[in-house]
């Protein structure tokens, strides 16, 4: 059922009913929501302070920032685009036949944060605004504030689709290829009727450039976090209800976890991996999309793995009311912030 109502979507037949949002911003089931963001995709943790992705669209139509949201005080700070950019001289990061990216088109999608190993703070962000690259920033201290330098980009392949990225200690990354561009939606099909894998993930160098990881296809690839020793890839196959563990090292998958249309994956300080699932079909999936305002009810839930075995454990779940869409969940201090990637809300919860 859940394959035809996706089947019945893409075919744009007129089976999928723009959805009620949720319009008010009251806390409800444990959650409290904060109101004035705009599809707050995915985030980083930096000190007592969380870097956002604000999603504009997957097919860079429209654009978004990357924003310092300051829980403590209540905050909200724009970090990029400037209003201008200078090109440092010294960027250094990345390829350096890459241009610096379209400040008006920018449209930013999955982050990760990462201590490179000459001990400077590197940002990575997923681009979508006229191209598809990954864009290296230097996170900079001023004062009292934070800044983001851009020191550098990697352009994507010809078909490049990307979703999220997650850093190399030695300023290379990986990046999920969700399918090829120029055919999007036989690949979902495929996908969805056959279980036939749609992309891959990408590593990138300096030297060498973009080459697939081997042992890294499946259906949409999505979320994606390593091991501490950068010796294992955790990647979520959306269409596949699947997050596997593959080790670089032999191409092989050597663990695996069913859970419900996985997206974005992070690090809790326990050394579990967080999962934002979802729950719902695509056909309320895609009418979230059309939300003008307010929030999408769609249901979520966020999943804890054992990184050794991928043993799984819901820790918490939701519809409706006062967030769903959940794409992201971090640890702060005592609470889970959770994104969305349709909605104008990033909630709150405390940690049990």
């Amino acid at each position: 059922m859940k394959k035809l109502i996706a089947v019945c979507t893409l075919l744009l037949i007129g089976c999928a009913e723009s959805p009620t949002p949720i319009l008010g911003c009251e806390p409800s089931h444990g959650m409290t929501p904060d109101c004035r963001f705009h599809n707050p995709e995915d985030m980083a943790v930096l000190g007592d302070q969380l870097l956002v992705s604000q999603m504009g669209s997957m097919d860079g139509a429209k654009s978004g920032d990357i924003v310092l949201y300051s829980p403590l005080s209540g905050d909200i700070e724009v970090l990029f685009p400037p209003t201008s950019m200078v090109v440092m001289n010294d960027r250094g990061w990345g390829d350096e036949t890459c241009p610096p990216p379209d400040l008006v088109a920018f449209s930013p999608h999955g982050i990760d944060l990462e201590q490179r190993s000459d001990g400077r703070l590197m940002l990575l962000v997923v681009n979508h605004g006229q191209r598809e690259s990954v864009e290296f920033f230097e996170v900079l201290q001023q004062g009292d504030g934070v800044a983001l330098a851009w020191r550098g980009c990697a352009s994507g392949p010809d078909q490049a689709a990307f979703n999220d990225v997650v850093a190399k200690r030695d300023g290379g990354f990986w990046v999920t290829q969700m399918m090829p561009r120029d055919s999007q939606m036989s690949a979902m099909l495929k996908a969805l009727l056959f279980g036939s894998d749609t992309g891959f993930v990408y590593q990138w160098d300096a030297a060498n450039g973009f080459s697939p990881v081997a042992g890294s296809d499946g259906p949409f690839p999505n979320g994606i976090e390593k091991s501490a020793d950068e010796s294992h890839l955790f990647i979520n196959m959306y269409l596949a209800d699947e997050v596997r563990k593959l080790d670089l090292g032999s191409g092989k998958v050597v663990a695996a976890a069913t859970v419900a249309s996985p997206d974005n994956i992070t690090w809790s300080r326990d050394g579990r991996l967080l999962v934002a699932s979802h729950t719902d079909g695509f056909m309320e999936l895609t009418a979230c999309q059309s939300i003008e305002a307010g929030s999408c009810g769609f249901g979520f839930e966020i999943v804890a793995l054992n990184p050794n075995d991928m043993s799984a454990n819901v820790i918490l779940a939701n519809r409706g009311a006062p967030m769903g869409g959940a794409t992201v969940a971090v640890e702060f201090g005592d609470e889970l912030f959770l994104g969305t990637f349709a909605g104008d809300r990033i909630a709150r919860i405390k940690i049990e």
